[in-house]
């Protein structure tokens, strides 16, 4: 059995990021955006940050309930979500800001309502 408090704290910690993500992405038009200029490389940077710390706590989530929570969730591609994090931390100057324009405007909406539902159904099991 695992820590239901501690689950619920990062699968909030999760939408609390990707709540982040979306607010900073709103004035976000293009993935030029990212690049023209310092504001652009500050949201891109401030993004990769909350990219990475999903990451980190998607792995945590599935240490705590031995892989089972996310994998009932097959909707994301939750290997690709944990992988974001390894790659922008171990490759960071070869960011490409296409990929994270795209992961912004197709994945996040997709990955926020999926761990909202997530959080019904583990506050309501």
């Amino acid at each position: 059995m695992f820590d239901r408090e501690l689950l619920a704290a990062d699968i909030k910690n999760i939408i609390w990021a990707l709540q982040q993500i979306t607010t900073r992405f709103q004035v976000i038009q293009s993935s030029d955006d990212f690049l023209k200029d310092d504001t652009g490389l500050e949201k891109l940077d401030s993004i990769c940050m909350q990219l990475i710390n999903i990451g980190e706590v998607l792995k945590q989530i599935d240490k705590l309930t031995d892989s089972k929570l996310l994998a009932k969730y097959p909707e994301i591609d939750w290997k690709k979500a944990k992988g974001m994090r390894d790659i922008i931390t171990h490759h960071y100057f070869d960011i490409d800001a296409e990929t994270i324009y795209a992961v912004c405007a197709e994945h996040v909406p997709e990955m926020k309502k999926a761990m909202e539902k997530i959080l019904r159904d583990h506050e309501n099991g």
